[in-house]
């Protein structure tokens, strides 16, 4: 059996286990066993691309600690359990839990923005390999292909998902963009199984249906089972009821709207504490080995006799803890009322229930929803033991504190090109509720034991005073912030007329591969007039960072984005979108503007997944009129009427003469870009790529030049394994193309703060931070600003000069094979021992930084 057909089976196991959950819906349907033998014998081209891995020593330790407990027989619950908040539900940070014990991590909803948060606050993802999700939107999937990525690089063996059944739909659509994922096992648990149980706790899934949900749909079985066919029997118009799959077959609907998955989470027992003063007085032969099975027995709720002495449990032991129960429901609108109100499944953990009433409600649940009356006598019937933590936008706390800890003291440096981050605040005043109640903040926690309480300690304040005070104490900072004024100022006297502030370009993402608390992943948002907008790229969290960057005026800025560029299919830099576009519809209905589809110039890939989305999750094929890349190549032939009248058309909007494409070096399909306005100006986008002469082409004479400048020039090496540019690389382009100015942008997340310099930086070089925003008339101040960069961050460069100077000394130049072979040995080493300290969890972060680039 060659390697590959050994491979094939070990997905096949995979994939099996991925359906076993439903073993009776696959029985019925045998097509699926075709289509699955397809996907994967379609997989066949990768070859060795994708090798098995090794096992995770993290994940040989998890087991012998299993073992170790089973054969103790300690089969009872943990002694610490807590529920925190991740995101609090803002709008720019969706709702998600973490929930932590000693045995196990769990995370509930894993919305856009959520792996940067846990990345920032220290919330490991090492362990994390149950995530449940109450329902199949991109408010709660909207950051989970991101996660999915991290988890594989970062070497957790096996995740599930529990909740909607058309979870299994979403991960073959992600396949599409992020390839087999075969170092990890994903599998759906679908609400169907209702029960999963581990070390720490009991979940059963309980399914909730809207009320416009068919009687026969809601009642068809005791569990609720029901065919995704049935829960969806329309199709809307933008449905492409004519799409065929691989295999040839018609393809069913299978998209349900109706559905949310409310979870009873109940902790396993833990047996009472052993009591060695008491034990001692009731004369037990405490420090002796006899006392061993005594302790078992007590513990185990027995009477023992010692001496001729009867001695109870309670004599010497605390009482055993029954294990709490808390609940994670959303109701996203009205439509769910009844149906949660309503449960008998949740009734019973209410006043009067069956089960011990739950100790915490969490309600993912908006103000509209909390303020009738029918959802307020709902949450009064829990007794009022019951607490009740409620994420929703009306919640006030800010979840970057790094990214506004940056921003506050590069705003000390230049006010206009750093502005400072702002909030958006939802207009609908807070519901007044009967039962005492808690708005959630970011890492809030609810700890179940040892002691139930709440705890803010891990609560982070954000305070610009104090960010100001840090910044200022470092040495010679203030003086070259007041050195910078005053250059700049003088500079902005001998500038052009005032009033010149278009195209304006605000830099969202600056990084790659993966959010981190500091860069986010790419996106560029380029103002070219006062009403219209263009997009270049839009990572996972893009529309989170329009929203601290804007506002209260996010909805104007988002009825302005008329036309979106994706320069190719990796995960940071188009995953975004979905969420761009229902923000966007959401915004052009609350300013009462009629919706008009974006341009979306992508890939003609993308459509496989926005297709899949479209057919299996939620509508989106009618947010965009789709322009693929290759049409706006030199040599593209628009054979396709509607396509050439989309291209006419997204011109005119944007007031451009052309806008033009060309494949460039990075992986299959990934493209660069140039736009000329009508009044002259010339901007080029480089996407992903290693130096290329297409983009210098396309790209000549550019007003200003956005390159990426993933890695230092001492990389090289790596950066050619990777397909990108070094910082050199990407300025020599500019100086080919004969660019006015040349923005260097997606730093490897090594670089967090600042990258490392080269001498080829002059006076037409500047950097990209996040947040950041410029104009043309900026172009003679940016090199300006450098020398305060370079102090604020002096400590952060020098130990990257300390890094360099020490892989020189182990390796000389002209070894260079064997430095990038010392590297990838260093990396996978690093993630396999897994981040104990900051400095190794920086380490472990660029290890999946470089990880995901190589895999992409």
């Amino acid at each position: 059996m060659n390697s590959f057909h050994v491979r094939l089976c070990r997905l096949l196991v995979v994939k099996g286990r991925a359906l076993s959950a439903a073993v009776t819906v696959s029985r019925r349907h045998s097509s699926s066993h075709r289509s699955v033998f397809h996907f994967y014998r379609s997989m066949a081209t990768f070859g060795d691309q994708f090798p098995a891995k090794r096992p995770q020593k993290q994940t040989l330790r998890r087991v012998k600690t299993k073992e170790s407990r089973s054969k103790r027989g300690d089969v009872h619950g943990p002694s610490t359990v807590y529920v925190q908040v991740v995101g609090a539900g803002s709008r720019d940070s969706p709702a998600s839990l973490y929930v932590f014990s000693e045995f196990n991590r769990y995370l509930f909803n894993c919305g856009e923005g959520t792996q940067r948060l846990m990345q920032e606050h220290k919330l490991k993802a090492a362990r994390l390999d149950n995530i449940f999700l109450t329902r199949l939107s991109w408010e709660n999937v909207g950051g989970l292909s991101g996660m999915i990525l991290t988890l594989k690089d970062t070497g957790v063996p096996e995740c599930v998902l529990s909740g909607p059944p058309q979870l299994r739909n979403y991960l073959h659509a992600i396949k599409s963009f992020s390839g087999p994922l075969v170092d990890i096992k994903l599998s759906v648990r679908p609400y169907t199984e209702e029960m999963h149980r581990d070390e720490t706790m009991t979940v059963y899934q309980v399914p909730i249906f809207a009320k416009s949900r068919s009687d026969r749909g809601r009642n068809s079985s005791k569990s609720g089972r029901s065919s995704p066919a049935q829960s969806s029997p329309k199709r809307d118009e933008f449905h492409h009821n004519g799409r065929v799959d691989e295999s040839g077959e018609r393809r069913v609907a299978a998209r349900d709207a109706s559905l949310v998955i409310a979870f009873v989470c109940k902790l396993h027992p833990k047996k009472g504490n052993f009591l060695v003063a008491q034990a001692k007085e009731l004369g037990l032969p405490v420090g002796t080995a006899a006392i061993g099975p005594l302790i078992t027995a007590l513990k185990d709720g027995k009477t023992i006799v010692h001496d001729g002495k009867e001695i109870r449990p309670e004599q010497v032991c605390t009482p055993t803890d029954p294990g709490p129960v808390f609940i994670v429901v959303e109701c996203p609108s009205e439509e769910f009322i009844e149906g949660v109100c309503t449960n008998q499944q949740l009734r019973r953990y209410q006043t009067g229930g069956a089960e011990d009433s739950a100790v915490l409600v969490v309600h993912m649940t908006p103000e509209s929803v909390l303020e009738t009356d029918q959802y307020k006598e709902w949450m009064e019937r829990f007794p009022s033991t019951t607490e009740h933590l409620i994420l929703n936008e009306q919640v006030c706390t800010v979840h970057n504190i790094r990214s506004h800890k940056i921003q506050t003291q590069l705003n000390m440096i230049h006010p206009e090109i750093f502005p400072e981050l702002k909030a958006y605040k939802a207009k609908q005043p807070q519901a007044a509720l009967h039962v005492p109640n808690v708005r959630a903040e970011c890492l809030l926690k609810f700890q179940l034991r040892p002691v139930m309480e709440w705890q803010r300690d891990a609560v982070s304040s954000c305070s610009s005073e104090e960010f100001v005070k840090e910044a200022s104490e470092v040495t010679n900072f203030l003086e070259e912030v007041e050195k910078c004024r005053r250059t700049c100022s003088a500079e902005e006297r001998e500038l052009s007329v005032p009033g010149e502030k278009y195209p304006e370009v605000v830099f969202l993402g600056t990084g790659s591969a993966l959010p981190m608390k500091i860069r986010n992943v790419s996106g560029t948002l380029v103002n070219i007039s006062p009403s219209q907008s263009l997009l270049l790229d839009c990572g996972e969290g893009t529309f989170g960072q329009l929203c601290r960057h804007y506002g209260d005026d996010v909805d104007d800025t988002l009825s302005k984005i008329s036309t979106v560029f994706i320069s190719h299919l990796h995960a940071d830099h188009h995953t975004g979108l979905i969420k761009l576009l229902y923000q966007r519809q959401r915004a052009l209905a609350s300013l009462g503007r009629p919706f008009s589809p974006i341009y979306l110039v992508a890939p003609a890939q993308i459509m496989a997944w926005l297709g899949q989305y479209h057919d299996y999750c939620e509508e989106i094929l009618s947010h965009f009129n789709h322009i693929p890349n290759r049409f706006l190549c030199d040599d593209a032939e628009v054979s396709k009427p509607k396509t050439h009248s989309f291209i006419q058309a997204m011109l005119k909007k944007n007031n451009l003469e052309e806008f033009r494409t060309c494949v460039v070096r990075h992986c299959k399909n990934a493209f660069a870009c140039s736009f000329v306005h009508q009044s002259g100006w010339k901007l080029a986008f480089s996407g992903d790529t290693m130096p290329c002469d297409a983009f210098v082409n396309i790209g000549k004479n550019a007003t200003l030049l956005i390159h990426e400048a993933t890695l230092e020039d001492e990389l090289e090496e790596e950066a050619v394994e990777k397909r990108h540019s070094t910082t050199s690389q990407a300025i020599g382009i500019g100086m080919k193309m004969n660019a006015d100015f040349i923005m260097l942008n997606h730093f490897s997340q090594r670089y967090a703060k600042i990258p490392l310099f080269s001498e080829d930086f002059s006076d037409k070089v500047g950097i990209s931070f996040d947040h950041m925003k410029i104009c043309f008339r900026d172009f003679k101040i940016l090199p300006k600003l450098i020398p305060a960069l370079k102090t604020l961050f002096a400590e952060e460069l020098e130990e990257m000069e300390e890094r360099r100077e020490k892989r020189e000394l182990r390796n000389p130049r002209g070894s260079s094979n064997e430095v990038v072979s010392e590297q990838k040995m260093f990396r996978r080493s690093e993630v396999e021992r897994g981040a104990k300290r900051d400095q190794e969890e920086e380490e472990e972060m660029h290890s999946i930084d470089t990880k995901r680039l190589k895999t992409s």
